[in-house]
C-alpha cells in the first residue's frame, strides 16, 4: 500500500513538473537565514491572518529558522527544547503531551487549522507530523473553545506546513542520524505554476528500544531482571500529497491526502526473563481533505472538509495459544469527519469579522474496551476584531455548540490589547468546554502491562467539563530586545480524573465475571482498578516569562521560564495534577555568520525541569539537559544548497538509572549523551 501511494503521488507531481516546465521561474530561491522575523504572520490566535504584534490573543511562534537551528527533525524534540510549558511522556502507543499543566485531552493539535486524530490511550501519534514540511508552529495558551470548540481547554498547537507560493520547482531532502538507532529522512517535491501547484512529501522515522536499567522490583520488593524497555522503538512512514488549483485570481481550491504506517518494536517474550511481549503494536492512518476559497473585494468565503481515519492493534510476533505469528488483531478504530463554512469580512478599516458554522462527527470502535459509539456536534460561531481607539484593540467572540450527548453550550471570548509604542499590554477571558471522550464514557478495559494487570472502567454518568480562563500579559520589543511576561489562571469545573479504587476479594469476584479472560493469578496481583469520575474542580495557575536579545547581528540569546501550579479537588482533598511540574526553564544561544558562499551556525540549547508530580506514584526527580548543534551551509550557484550538521544531545550525559517499580514513573527519558549528524539538500529552480 505504501509503494502504490508513493508511486501515484510522485507520478502526479512529475506530471505537474512536465506541464509547467516551460513556465518555471529562474530567480534566486536561496533562503535568507539572516532575516529576523520580528513580526511574523499568525492565524491561530484569532482565526485569520494577522501580524503577531497585532493579535489581541498571545501566541507563541516557533519559526522555521528557529526550528532549523536546533537541528531537530522530531516534533516532540523541538517543543521540548524550545517551550518550557510543554512536556511529553513517550509510551508504546504515542506520546502524552501536557501544556500549562493540562494533559493531552485538553490540548487540540491542528495541522493547518484542522484537527488531527490518532489519540490512542489518550496520546497523539506524533509520527503523523512531517517536520520537514513545517513552516512554523503556533501555540495558543488557555481556553480557545470560542473558535475551536471542544478539547481546547488547555490550549491549541497549530502546525503550519510550508507550501510554496512562487513559480518554481523545489526539491529538498533532510536527513538526521543519532544514537540508539534514531534516524529520520524527509523528501519533498514542490511544483508551482500559475494555475496548479503540487506538493509531495515523504517522511520516515525509526528508533531502537533502549533501557537505562535492566532491573525491576516485584510486589514484594524483590529485584529481578527485565527486558522491558524505557523507550519502545518504532518504524514509521508518512506520505502526503496536496494539489492547489487557482482557476481565477479570486477563486482557489485544494485537495489532498496522507497515509502513515507505524510499527513499534516490543521485545519478544522469553522464558528466562520478564518484560517481553507476544506482539508489536501496528497503527495506520489515512486522511483526506478538500476545500475552496472565494475572494470578493476585501472579503472571503472558505469551505473545508476533512475525513481522518486511524486504527491500531496487535501484530503477533510469536505463536500463542490462540494466535499465530503474523496475525493482526485490531484494538481501536477511529473516524473523524468535519465540514466547515467560514466567512472573513473586512467591513471597515482595522476591523475583521468572522462568521462560521461547522459539523463534526467522531466514531470510535475499541474491541479491547468494548466501545462502539459515535457522537456529533453542530456549531455556529462569530468573532469581531476591531480597533476601538488608537493603540487600543479588542476581540469579541462567541460559539454555540449543540453536542449530540451533552446538549447546548455557549463559549464566549473577550480580549483587549493596549499597544503604545514598543509596548503590548493584553488581557483575555475565555470559556472552555470539553465533552467526555468516548473512551472515558464507555471503556471496559483489561490488559497486561508487563507482569501488571490493568483494568479501567468508563462512566456513562460523566458530566462535560467547563472552564474559565483569564490571563494578563505585558510585552516590550524593539529590533534588539524582546521581553514578555504573562500570568494566567484556568478554572475547570467537573474535571474528569481517573480514580484508583482498592481491590478486595469481593471486588475480585466481580471483576472475574466482568473479564473472564483474566486468570486468577492475574487478578490476585491487582491492587487497584481505574474508574473515571468528575472531581469537584481543577485549578491551574502559572506565570511565563520570555526574553531574547540580539547581542550582535550574528549572536542571539533566548531565555524562557514557566511556573505552573495545577491541582484538582475531589472529596474535599486537593492533590497535584498528574504529570505536572512547577518550574521549567529553557535557554539558548545561536550564532550565525556568513563568509561568501559558506554560513556557520552554532546553536546551544538547554532545558531544566523540577520534579514531576504523580498522585498514585512516587514523584519523578527534576533534571537538566544541554544540547549543541552546528550547521554548515554551502551555497552552490543560484539553485543548490548543501547543509551538513553535527551536534551532541545531552552533552553532560544526564540519565535516570532508577530501578523500575509498580509505583515509579520517569520524567527524563534520555538514553544519555548522543552524537547527531544531519544533511539537508535543497534544489530550487
Amino acid at each position: 500500500m505504501n509503494s502504490r501511494i508513493l508511486f501515484l503521488a510522485v507520478a502526479a507531481s512529475l506530471g505537474c513538473v512536465n506541464a509547467v516546465a516551460d513556465n518555471v521561474a529562474k530567480g534566486d530561491n536561496v533562503d535568507n537565514d539572516k532575516a529576523i522575523e520580528l513580526n511574523p504572520v499568525v492565524v491561530t490566535g484569532n482565526g485569520h491572518q494577522q501580524l503577531l504584534k497585532s493579535t489581541t490573543t498571545p501566541v507563541h511562534v516557533l519559526s522555521q529558522k528557529l526550528i532549523k537551528e536546533t537541528g531537530s527533525t522530531d516534533f516532540q524534540d523541538v517543543l521540548t527544547k524550545l517551550m518550557p510549558q510543554v512536556s511529553f511522556a513517550p509510551n508504546a502507543m504515542g506520546s502524552y503531551i501536557r501544556v500549562n499543566g493540562l494533559g493531552n485531552k485538553y490540548v487540540l493539535v491542528l495541522v493547518n487549522g484542522k484537527k488531527m486524530i490518532g489519540d490512542i490511550a489518550g496520546n497523539v501519534d506524533l509520527s503523523r507530523i512531517n517536520m520537514s514540511k513545517v513552516k512554523r508552529i503556533e501555540v495558543l495558551d488557555g481556553a480557545a473553545s470560542a473558535l475551536y470548540g471542544s478539547d481546547a481547554i488547555g490550549g491549541v498547537i497549530n502546525i503550519i506546513t510550508d507550501e510554496k507560493t512562487l513559480d518554481n520547482v523545489a526539491i529538498s531532502s533532510d536527513t538526521r542520524v543519532s544514537g540508539e538507532g534514531q534516524f529520520s529522512e524527509g523528501v519533498n517535491l514542490d511544483v508551482t505554476s500559475k494555475y496548479l501547484d503540487s506538493h509531495t512529501s515523504y517522511f520516515h522515522q525509526e528508533a531502537d528500544s533502549y533501557q537505562n536499567n535492566n532491573k525491576a522490583l516485584d510486589a514484594d520488593g524483590k529485584e529481578y531482571e527485565t527486558i522491558a524497555p524505557l523507550f519502545i522503538g518504532f518504524n514509521s512512514n508518512l506520505i502526503n500529497q496536496r494539489f492547489d488549483i487557482k482557476p481565477t485570481e479570486n477563486f482557489s481550491m485544494y485537495a489532498g491526502g496522507s497515509y502513515n504506517y507505524k510499527l513499534t518494536d516490543r521485545p519478544n517474550t522469553r522464558t528466562d526473563v520478564t518484560g517481553g511481549s507476544d506482539y508489536d503494536m501496528r497503527s495506520e492512518g489515512w486522511r483526506w481533505e478538500a476545500g475552496a476559497k472565494y475572494k470578493f473585494g476585501k472579503h472571503s468565503l472558505l469551505l473545508d472538509f476533512v475525513n481522518d481515519n486511524y486504527h491500531y492493534g496487535n501484530l503477533y510476533q510469536v505463536d500463542t495459544k490462540s494466535k499465530k505469528a503474523g496475525d493482526f488483531v485490531r484494538n481501536k478504530f477511529q473516524k473523524y469527519y468535519e465540514a466547515e463554512l467560514k466567512g472573513v469580512f473586512h467591513f471597515y478599516d482595522k476591523a475583521t469579522t468572522i462568521v462560521g458554522a461547522d459539523w463534526r462527527n467522531d466514531f470510535l470502535t475499541a474491541t479491547s474496551g468494548d466501545v462502539n459509539n459515535n457522537v456529533y456536534t453542530l456549531a455556529a460561531y462569530a468573532q469581531h476584531d476591531m480597533e476601538i481607539v488608537k493603540n487600543l484593540s479588542a476581540t469579541l467572540g462567541v460559539r454555540y455548540t449543540k453536542h449530540g450527548t451533552f446538549g447546548n453550550n455557549f463559549t464566549p471570548k473577550v480580549s483587549l490589547m493596549y499597544a503604545p509604542g514598543n509596548f503590548r499590554f493584553r488581557a483575555a477571558y475565555s470559556r472552555g468546554f470539553r465533552a467526555p471522550g468516548l473512551d472515558e464514557l464507555y471503556y471496559h478495559y483489561f490488559k497486561i502491562m508487563g507482569k501488571r494487570p490493568v483494568i479501567t472502567f468508563g462512566n456513562t454518568n460523566l458530566k462535560a467539563e467547563r472552564s474559565h480562563y483569564v490571563s494578563l500579559s505585558a510585552e516590550y520589543s524593539n529590533r534588539i530586545f524582546t521581553l514578555s511576561v504573562m500570568g494566567y489562571m484556568n478554572f475547570v469545573s467537573d474535571m474528569i480524573v481517573k480514580e484508583n479504587i482498592a481491590v478486595d476479594d469481593d471486588i475480585r469476584k466481580e471483576l472475574a465475571e466482568q473479564f473472564p479472560e483474566a486468570t486468577a493469578d492475574q487478578l490476585a496481583q491487582l491492587k487497584t482498578y481505574g474508574h473515571y469520575i468528575n472531581s469537584n474542580k481543577g485549578i491551574v495557575k502559572g506565570v511565563q516569562a520570555n526574553a531574547s536579545v540580539n547581542v550582535t547581528p550574528d549572536l542571539t540569546l533566548m531565555v524562557n521560564y514557566a511556573y505552573t501550579n495545577g491541582r484538582s479537588k475531589t472529596g474535599g482533598e486537593w492533590i497535584n495534577l498528574e504529570r505536572t511540574f512547577k518550574n521549567s526553564f529553557t535557554a539558548g544561544a545561536n550564532y550565525s555568520h556568513t563568509w561568501r558562499n559558506y554560513t556557520l551556525g552554532v546553536n546551544l540549547n538547554s532545558r531544566f525541569q523540577s520534579r514531576t508530580y504523580y498522585p498514585s506514584y512516587e514523584d519523578a526527580p527534576g533534571y537538566g539537559v544541554v544540547n549543541l548543534n552546528t550547521t554548515h551551509t554551502f551555497t552552490v550557484g543560484r539553485m543548490f544548497r548543501l547543509m551538513p550538521s553535527i551536534g551532541v544531545d545531552n552533552i553532560f550525559d544526564n540519565t535516570d538509572h532508577r530501578v523500575d517499580t509498580d509505583t515509579r514513573r520517569y520524567a527524563l527519558y534520555s538514553p544519555g549523551r548522543m552524537f547527531v549528524v544531519g544533511l539537508k539538500v535543497n534544489f530550487a529552480k
